[in-house]
């Protein structure tokens, strides 16, 4: 019989056969036992399978045929008589006696396999079975444990993918718990302590819930197996609404002081000193039109595009992220409470807080390491207990609910009592030695930080304060930022007034000049502004629709922990506020700052007054309390004639009606409040100042506006062409630095620089490769702008309607004067662009004509790489007042001591003795230094150059030009925007 089963093996007739038998219950159980046996008789013949080779493999063979036979049988028809076979005999019990003493990773596999397969068949209740349960739960835990042979990932993945299948039938199923979680035993009731609390005999042990602690054991590993191991646990601590027992051994239990130490051990790996660095093949095109040099990292410094260092972070988040999704998973309050009580003492305390508190600038990078960890972790989170505990540590608010705490501390259960305790007792000589948060906070560390030398640390300073003020605003009021409550009537800003302060940002941007269409800019801006502030936190109260009476105050967030602060009122930054004064301070070095910092600041003043709570007028914009009226200045009377041309669209006999002085009201609220320079607001009086400096740029360098032109078209087709980054991956940290909003968690990067290669510099790669284009294809006329992608839309003019600007489109083309690099293309372009003869000749059929554009490009480059100190150019102080001008156009100039308001203008500044600057400057291009547009370097460690000293390139201050050309725009949105949302402009 063998000989003929030899023979007609693998033919079409033996395939036959084998489906037939599949087909038939009655043969399909009879190979079934058949092939079962064999596993047994393989299994006893050999007396040690992690030795024998041949019976090891003949018992991994057996396995996969019960395995594929019971697998086939579930996707036919009842009945199944071989699961049926599997369940009364209890084959799983050899099975997994099988696998465990094989120590053979095949094996191992096989039998794990086998499992599942009764797992998943859904029949004879093998979940519901204690003898099931105790067999796989063995298996699981001697395969996985210490004296097991080392598994691969794919097996392990099978193995933590089992597991999660089963704590989801658990979740569906929960009657078949018990099977799975043995509860310990009540104690006695003589063994209470004396203080009422009972003595809690059974403490979590791995004996009482193995899946449990299996699923932990695997919450820290990356990919599938971390998914399912924090995923199934999730599932179990959900169950524990349904089972008191389960709840009090989950708080019993090591759960949180594992999570805890796992989390801090994964901080811990996080290199303590890190440089923000971006890959060669990527960096971004506004650092690269700048004075940008990548750092050097060094044996202790990591470079953020290490992808070891990516790694470390991608894990940590995560992990932090299944914090959170524990709270929101868990419906028990005292598994809630233990897990924040943990979170708080063992990484809060004792790692997160210490790392700042130890920080230090003057070490090269640990102050640029724990502030950027901090703010990856505050864009990370979102659960609102999470974010008050650690808020409310570092910024030494005080606990205002301790009070409170103690009311409802009868009702924690005595697990919970007694979980406290302990961790009280074991970090209470680690507490004692810790340092006080309210001697030095967050707050202290961010304006260290924000006077350091260092360039990095002040870029990432900001982007912390940033992502506290736009995510966390309620935290940062009386802390971060320092602000007065305001009662009773707010006094907004006149209809007057708004329109005059808007044509005063817009007056600015037009004297920067540009040949775009900016309507379309502004109209994209506009749209971008209004979703930043309707997305603030803390708008949804003012702009949610009312649906009743008594739905008057939208709800706050839910915070469960006492102290968390009150919503936020009405307020307004005060005068001495530290923070306000830090920014404007290096705000007023525009201009000779990185690009990275000026980004930084202009968003975080965005954000300053982002929120819909918050009053602008007196630090932003002018105080109404001290506008002044000329008393010629009448406002021209309302009348039914002049009613159609009226742009609020107003129906004066109905006003008259209603009130006879309503029409006097309106007409005052429409006059325009002297522009008196003293009561501008530092802030105002700054971006005068900018734009004076912008002009004496204009005077001293030669070509200044056709280079501006080139840099403005350069980004906008940088900005269409896609970044390495998108097309493969997310680049630390957060996405570009051109983008106005960062990426909450950064991804890893495939690439990776230990050191950093020699490179040709920013202006002189990239910004080379741009030029080329520009030439070779011409630029494409596009709103766009570095600040943001979003820019480059096009659209009509939207808003609200509140003080819309006039039409900022550009007139035609003005020729620029004569000067001592003018070319023949420059006539009425504003750009030089490659000289093409009248007859269409080609560069490259003409030599002569492609020498002399040559050499334009070279002197143009000779002009980008001089090095430049701050130039101003003083202009009169009612030159803001000469609203309507177009953008491109060339600001007018007026006569010294002309002005409308009657002020004298301020002094000129004294000269330094060195310059030798004309009265209408106060430095000029230093004609000796041609050095190349990257040989400036941010001091690193090192006093900080004074600004009358400091130079930058001409490259980096048309950079610097275009994005505070795009912060006009944002501010004038911004000031639109709010006076519709908010409703603070007044009209009578």
């Amino acid at each position: 019989m063998d000989f003929w089963s030899r023979l007609i093996a693998n033919t079409p007739l033996a395939e036959n056969a084998r489906r037939e038998a599949a087909r038939d219950p009655v043969r399909r159980l009879r190979r079934f036992e058949k092939e079962y046996g064999r596993l047994l008789q393989a299994w006893r013949a050999s007396a040690n399978l992690a030795n024998d080779y041949d019976a090891a493999e003949e018992v991994e063979e057996q396995l996969q045929e019960l395995t594929h036979i019971l697998s086939d049988e579930t996707r036919r028809p009842l009945p199944h008589p071989c699961i049926a076979f599997s369940a009364n005999k209890q084959l799983y019990l050899p099975i997994a006696k099988i696998a465990t003493t094989s120590y053979n990773e095949w094996i191992i596999k096989e039998a794990v396999l086998f499992f599942a397969t009764l797992v998943e068949s859904e029949e004879e209740a093998f979940v519901e079975s204690e003898a099931f349960a105790n067999s796989l739960t063995n298996l699981l835990v001697k395969i996985t444990g210490a004296n097991s042979i080392r598994l691969g990932s794919d097996i392990e993945a099978r193995v933590v993918e089992l597991a999660f299948n089963i704590t989801t039938k658990i979740r569906l199923e929960p009657e078949i718990l018990p099977a799975w979680f043995k509860s310990p035993r009540a104690g006695p009731q003589e063994e209470r302590n004396q203080d009422g609390r009972d003595k809690f005999e059974g403490r979590a042990q791995k004996q009482d819930f193995p899946l449990f602690y299996l699923l932990v054991d695997y919450i820290h590993h990356e990919g599938k197996i971390g998914d399912f191991a924090r995923t199934g646990l999730l599932y179990i601590i959900e169950a524990a609404s349904n089972s008191v027992e389960l709840e009090q051994w989950i708080v019993e239990s090591d759960l949180s002081t594992l999570m805890a130490t796992g989390l801090g051990a994964l901080y811990s790996q996080l290199s303590g000193k890190l440089v923000i660095d971006y890959p060669p093949h990527d960096l971004p095109p506004i650092l690269a039109f700048s004075d940008y040099q990548p750092p050097v990292p060094t044996h202790d410094i990591v470079p953020s595009t290490s992808p070891e260092f990516q790694a470390h972070l991608d894990v940590f988040l995560s992990h932090l992220i299944f914090w959170q999704d524990v709270l929101n998973h868990c419906k028990s309050v005292d598994v809630k409470s233990t897990l924040l009580e943990h979170f708080q003492i063992i990484f809060l305390q004792q790692l997160l807080y210490p790392s700042l508190l130890e920080s230090s600038d003057m070490d090269g990078g640990s102050s640029v390491a724990v502030l950027t960890y901090l703010r990856q972790i505050l864009e990370s989170l979102d659960h609102p207990d999470m974010i008050n505990l650690i808020l409310h540590y570092l910024l030494g608010i005080p606990d205002m609910g301790a009070a409170a705490s103690e009311e409802v501390s009868d009702s924690v259960s005595k697990a919970r009592k007694r979980k406290s305790m302990d961790l009280a007792t074991m970090m209470a000589a680690k507490v004692d030695d810790a340092a006080d948060p309210l001697l030095f906070t967050l707050v202290d560390l961010i304006h260290a930080c924000l006077r350091s030398s260092s360039p990095q640390t002040i870029h990432v300073t900001l982007q912390l304060v940033s992502a506290v003020l736009k995510r966390h605003h309620r935290y940062a009021i009386m802390t971060l930022v320092r602000t007065e409550n305001i009662y009773g009537e707010i006094a907004h800003r006149t209809i007057g007034a708004q329109q005059q302060e808007l044509e005063f940002l817009m007056s600015l941007a037009s004297g920067i000049g540009g040949q775009d269409n900016f309507d379309d800019v502004y109209a994209t801006i506009l749209r971008d502004t209004t979703s930043r502030i309707e997305n603030h936190p803390c708008s949804l109260k003012l702009i949610a629709p009312k649906v009743s009476n008594t739905n008057h105050k939208f709800p706050g967030a839910q915070d469960s922990l006492p102290g968390a602060p009150r919503d936020v009122r009405a307020h307004t930054i005060r005068a001495d506020d530290p923070l306000l004064t830090t920014l404007l301070g290096h705000f007023e070095l525009f201009f000779l700052n990185p690009v990275e910092t000026n980004l930084g600041i202009t968003e975080t003043i965005f954000d300053l007054a982002a929120c819909g709570f918050m009053n602008v007028e007196g630090w932003l914009l002018r105080s109404p309390e001290k506008y002044i009226y000329d008393a010629d200045d009448q406002y021209r009377p309302m009348s039914p004639e002049a009613e159609r041309d009226d742009p609020e669209d107003l129906n004066v006999e109905d006003l008259l009606s209603e009130d006879p002085n309503k029409i006097d009201r309106i007409n005052h609220c429409r006059r325009r409040p002297v522009w008196s320079t003293s009561e501008l607001p530092r802030f105002l009086r700054i971006l005068q100042n900018l734009s004076d400096e912008i002009a004496g740029f204009r005077e001293s360098i030669p070509r200044f506006a056709d280079l501006l032109q080139q840099r403005r078209e350069a980004f906008q087709i940088a900005d269409t062409i896609p970044p390495p980054s998108m097309r493969n991956a997310q680049t630390f940290p957060y996405g570009s630095p051109d983008q106005g909003t960062p990426h909450p968690v950064p991804s890893s990067i495939t690439t990776s620089r230990s050191t950093s290669p020699s490179r040709m510099g920013g202006f002189e790669g990239f910004a080379q490769r741009l030029l080329k284009d520009l030439n070779d294809l011409g630029a494409p006329s596009r709103a766009g702008s570095p600040r943001s992608q979003d820019y480059g839309l096009s659209g009509s003019l939207g808003g609200y309607g509140i003080g819309t600007p006039s039409s900022i489109n550009r007139p035609p083309p003005v020729p620029p004067k004569d000067g001592p690099y003018d070319t023949p293309s420059r006539s009425g372009q504003g750009m030089a662009r490659p000289f093409t003869p009248a007859n269409g000749q080609k560069l490259d059929e003409d030599p002569i004509m492609a020498s002399q554009a040559a050499a334009f490009q070279a002197i143009d480059q000779q002009i980008l790489a001089r090095k430049v100190g701050i130039s101003t150019k003083k202009s009169s102080e009612a030159a803001p007042l000469q609203l309507g001008g177009k953008i491109g156009e060339e600001p007018q100039e007026e006569e010294e001591g002309q002005h409308e308001d009657g002020d004298q203008p301020p002094p000129t500044p004294a000269k330094d003795d060195h310059s030798k600057a004309t009265p209408t400057q106060s430095s000029s291009i230093s004609q000796e230094e041609e050095a190349q547009a990257n040989m400036l370097s941010p001091p690193r460690n090192e006093p900080a150059t004074p600004p009358k000293d400091k130079k930058v390139s001409v490259s980096h201050v048309l950079t610097n030009v275009i994005v505070l050309q795009s912060f006009l725009f944002e501010l004038a949105a911004l000031v639109q925007v709010r006076a519709g949302l908010f409703e603070e402009v007044r009209y009578v």
